[in-house]
């Protein structure tokens, strides 16, 4: 069974939502779980409930307070409205923030964990030997943390490709535009068209344990080389 020019539409849509938000994730999830790691600050588990909030929180409830928020009536698509521009709400930017935010945790919470097995010593070596703390971050940080970015990327990248919920209450289901693979087998089952649905989920489910291969063969291997 070849798949339908919607399919293929949903197919685009859903790989382009999972890198951009990747990318954004490693962006901002890394000086953050940077940050999450080295501090000592008393109140810093506040911020770790805020990050691993997705994890517990139904992803519908996330979604309506994005809608909210980010809908025409909402204080943030009200303002930009106000200002000229377009709420966010319905659009590819709205499935942007709300992947970004629904996906966070699966980004820097493994980040976090490698930058805490660093420990301290190897970047107390390289400030004897004069490294600013950026030339440390870059130059020994980032490169011991290797397994823990490669984990952060795929778990990342994959989590958003399976989004469902929130996709759905901030970005509807517009063809071509918001429309991404999870909500589009889950039409095809209300249209009882389950060879189509068949299709698409063994497509994701492929795609995902490929990607959980690769992350646990590159991870020993990346321990093996280490030790």
């Amino acid at each position: 069974m070849t798949p339908s020019d919607a399919d293929l539409a949903a197919l685009v849509v859903t790989l382009r939502l999972a890198a951009t938000t990747t990318f954004i994730l490693l962006l901002l999830g890394t000086p953050l779980a940077w940050w999450l790691a080295r501090s000592r600050w008393r109140f810093k588990f506040l911020l770790e409930a805020v990050v691993a909030l997705p994890l517990v929180l139904p992803p519908t409830v996330l979604g309506f307070y994005l809608l909210v928020t980010l809908g025409p009536n909402g204080p943030v698509g009200g303002l930009l409205e106000s200002l000229g521009g377009r709420s966010p709400a319905f659009t590819f930017t709205g499935l942007v923030i709300g992947s970004v935010i629904y996906s966070m945790p699966f980004v820097v919470q493994p980040l976090q964990g490698a930058f805490g097995a660093i420990g301290r010593r190897p970047l107390e070596v390289a400030a004897t030997l004069r490294a600013s703390p950026l030339d440390r971050f870059f130059s020994v940080a980032v490169p011991l943390a290797r397994p823990g970015f490669l984990t952060a990327a795929v778990l990342g990248f994959a989590h958003t490709v399976g989004e469902f919920g929130v996709v759905l209450m901030i970005g509807g289901n517009i063809p071509g535009s918001t429309q991404v693979l999870s909500i589009a087998i889950y039409d095809h089952v209300e249209a009882l068209e389950y060879g189509r649905a068949h299709w698409l989920s063994g497509g994701l489910l492929l795609l995902s344990f490929l990607m959980l291969i690769t992350v646990y063969a590159l991870n020993r291997r990346f321990s093996v080389v280490q030790t």
